[in-house]
Parts: C-alpha cells; sequence; structure tokens
C-alpha cells in the first residue's frame, strides 16, 4: 500500500475507535500484530505492556474501556514515510479505579506489512497515566 492509502486506514481505525467498533480496528490488523500500549507506563497501568494477536489486542480494549474514561481523544497530525505512519495527538481521561484525572500529547507508530498494521506502539506522558492509575 502506499503512504496515502496507510494513512487512510490509520484514520479510518481512529472512526472505528470513535464509534467503539473494535472488530474494524481488528480487521485492519496482521494476524500476528505486534502491539504495545503505553510504553514504559507502570505496572498499574492496565492498557501498558506488549500483546500479540487478535485476541489480545481485543482483550486491550476491554481493559481500556473498563479502566479509563476518555473525555478527549483527537489525532492531529500524520506523518507516513515508507510502511510506517506516526499519529500525533492529544488524549485527556479519567482513571475509573482512582477518579483522577490524567491528559498527554501521543505518538502513535504504525507499521504497516502486507497492506495490515503489523506493529503498533503507543507513547506517551506515562507519569502522569501511572500517576492516574
Amino acid at each position: 500500500m502506499s503512504e496515502h492509502e496507510n494513512t487512510k486506514a490509520v484514520q479510518e481505525a481512529y472512526a472505528a475507535f470513535g464509534r467503539g467498533d473494535v472488530k474494524d480496528i481488528l480487521s485492519r490488523l496482521s494476524d500476528d500484530i505486534d502491539w504495545e500500549g503505553v510504553v514504559g507506563a507502570g505496572p498499574n497501568v492496565p492498557t501498558r505492556g506488549h500483546r500479540r494477536g487478535h485476541a489480545q489486542v481485543e482483550q486491550f480494549f476491554k481493559q481500556l474501556a473498563e479502566s479509563v474514561d476518555l473525555k478527549q481523544f483527537e489525532p492531529r497530525e500524520f506523518v507516513a514515510q515508507g510502511d510506517k505512519v506516526v499519529a500525533l495527538g492529544h488524549y485527556e481521561g479519567v482513571a475509573k479505579k482512582t477518579g483522577r484525572a490524567f491528559k498527554t500529547d501521543f505518538v502513535m507508530v504504525f507499521t504497516f506489512r502486507g497492506g495490515k498494521v503489523s506493529r503498533f506502539r503507543e507513547y506517551a506522558d506515562v507519569v502522569a497515566i501511572t500517576a492516574a492509575h
């Protein structure tokens, strides 16, 4: 796929996330997806850590819904080069367990192989996220 097509696929995945359509997101991932949410966050953050395959990524979205009340989620810029799309944005939420709010800018890196996302990494303010949880 072209850089433009990869960017469009990421934007469509974000739109699916906004609708709560996890099945649509999963359809855009390779079967052996290598997924790491909130790189470097503390052990009390349910969405941190490595996952592999659709079942584990689906569990990530379940954990996210159970643990965070997202107040804002805004991908703002997309940069594509070769097989990578980098999304820059901002999100704010409240950790449901503690009631503590957090806000952070983010960088999410999507790597494509054969028209599907084969690797995902999320970088954000892990201090703020860990403290909220």
